[in-house]
């Protein structure tokens, strides 16, 4: 009980990353690496590099989309088919973030970094080049297994970044997510309705091509590295639960949610994930460390993780269906992709900069705090989105605001979870736990695919246009979904702040061991003065592994 509780508190011997008395965090040597502290000088091209390199892969989701409704000409494929290449990328990156994490950690992060950046140029050429289905649908699982970056790169700054620059790096990195999300959209449409689709992916790979030989440059290879043989079978068995996880969340709209093959992939899905718990647990270096994964701090804030996931992607369904629907639609405005591209792309901006007003908020008054905070921003701006619903007043420019709520709490909140996952694990399963925190948000935004592509489709009506008609969702479907979406807004900002500081956890660590009763003691945020701190971190050493 001990332990656990030190261990929550952040404390892995010198490995810990340590929780200063105003919030904000500071990085240890790791435990397998070199004793000397990060360098006393801000790495500011290897942080400029790394999110330049996240921005590259957050591209990869959004380039496509463009393309959609008109790859079954493309690829000379049916519609139901051509669906998979959004599907492909998405499960290739929902099982390449955890494993590339855990690689990362033992072989070095740079190492992997270099080959994330060598698949999605590998796979933005092969589709460049690509006129039938299945190497485009090769060449999108290629891009997919790039996804691991956003986190590899967190762990990075982890190690090369000075303390007092390592919220704002880690809000960056965080944040191009958003940014080359909201970006991706009228940059491509722009590009396939001007130049041509082959173009999309030849850009992408000259992309990829720059941001390898920018990591080669600047960012060194991280000094401390994980013990233990990579658990060859843990991975193939991580893969395959994630595959029988997402895949009916991805295309159960399509099977049927009753369908025997949704069911038996279901089930499939629990008969896997047992077997795998089970395999972890026996591991002495497992893929997935899920003592760490299951202690407290970690597991409240991947909960979260996937609330705000569900959250975020939501806002991304609802708007631009509800832009692009004809004005004579029950709710609709009538724009084409790139006007309606262009009206939710500040978003990402706003996702940006408000990175910084977390680490700001962090420093002040911790990372759970900014969590909630983001949770609530975000919530606000489906309370708008709900106001508008009841009331009819839609107009681009109030949905701009509405964009712009999301991308703002957004940035407050992903920057805070990499944040919280640092400071409770140790410096060398950084890129491990990190892993792991991103795939909960894929799972979150999987979920709302489902769920929110599940309610739009269920409240379609036909509207007629110039050739026919078309099915666009009515304003009960987006109500229903709004209403689930903040339910997920609330449910991130409370488990936010039921996640315990790690000084509270010290104290309760110094007080056991004198004997004393932690409950009555009552400094919940940290104002333990410093003998106390100072005691606190020897019995973290004394016990520690």
């Amino acid at each position: 009980m001990l332990v656990s509780a030190t261990n929550r508190a952040g404390g892995y011997g010198s490995g810990g990353c340590e929780s200063a008395s105003d919030g904000s965090l500071s990085s240890g040597a790791g435990a397998s690496g070199s004793a000397a502290g990060p360098p006393q000088t801000h790495p500011r091209a290897a942080v400029a590099v790394l999110c330049a390199a996240g921005i590259v892969v957050a591209l990869m989701q959004t380039i496509i989309v463009p393309l959609i409704p008109q790859l079954p000409d493309l690829l000379h494929a049916a519609p139901s088919d051509t669906t998979w290449a959004l599907t492909m990328t998405l499960l290739a990156g929902a099982v390449i973030t955890p494993i590339g994490g855990r690689l990362g950690d033992m072989y070095g992060k740079r190492r992997m970094l270099l080959a994330s950046m060598g698949c999605v140029a590998a796979g933005s050429i092969l589709c460049a080049l690509s006129s039938g289905l299945l190497p485009f649908l090769i060449g999108r699982g290629l891009q997919g297994l790039g996804f691991g970056t956003i986190a590899l790169g967190i762990s990075v700054m982890r190690d090369i970044v000075p303390a007092r620059h390592l919220g704002s790096s880690v809000g960056t990195m965080s944040a191009s997510l958003g940014i080359g999300g909201a970006l991706g959209l009228p940059v491509s449409a722009f590009i396939a309705q001007n130049i041509g689709w082959h173009a999309l992916f030849w850009l992408c790979a000259a992309a990829a091509g720059m941001a390898a030989v920018g990591i080669a440059l600047t960012v060194p290879e991280s000094r401390g590295r994980a013990g233990g043989r990579f658990d060859l079978l843990g991975a193939v068995g991580l893969a395959a639960m994630l595959v029988c996880l997402l895949l009916p969340l991805s295309k159960g709209a399509s099977w049927g949610w009753a369908s025997p093959t949704t069911l038996g992939v279901s089930v499939t899905f629990l008969i896997v994930a047992t077997a795998w718990w089970r395999w972890e647990r026996r591991r002495d270096t497992p893929l997935i460390d899920l003592g760490v994964a299951l202690d407290t701090p970690v597991l409240l804030t991947n909960i979260a993780s996937v609330a705000t996931g569900f959250a975020f992607y939501s806002m991304q369904l609802m708007p631009i269906q509800l832009l692009m629907a004809p004005a004579g639609a029950p709710i609709g405005l009538g724009f084409d992709m790139l006007m309606a591209s262009l009206v939710l792309a500040p978003s990402g901006i706003l996702m940006f900069v408000f990175s910084h007003v977390s680490a700001w908020l962090t420093d002040r008054a911790g990372p759970r705090v900014s969590l909630a905070v983001g949770g609530l921003v975000i919530g606000l701006g489906y309370v708008l989105f709900l106001v508008l619903l009841l009331t009819g007043g839609f107009t681009w420019w109030i949905m701009l605001i509405v964009a712009c709520l999301t991308g703002a709490g957004l940035g407050i909140a992903y920057s805070a979870m990499p944040a919280l996952i640092m400071r409770a694990v140790p410096v060398a399963q950084t890129g491990e736990a990190n892993g792991v925190n991103a795939l909960m948000r894929v799972v979150g935004t999987s979920t709302s695919a489902a769920v929110v592509g599940m309610v739009l489709t269920w409240s379609v009506v036909q509207i007629p246009v110039s050739g026919g008609a078309i099915v666009v969702p009515d304003a009960n479907g987006y109500l229903i979904a709004s209403i689930v979406s903040l339910v997920a807004c609330v449910v991130a900002a409370a488990l936010a702040m039921a996640i315990p500081t790690p000084r509270r956890l010290e104290i309760e660590a110094v007080d056991t061991l004198g004997g004393r009763d932690p409950s009555s003691r009552d400094d919940p945020e940290g104002t333990i003065g410093t003998d106390e701190t100072d005691r606190a971190h020897e019995i973290r050493g004394e016990i520690s592994p």
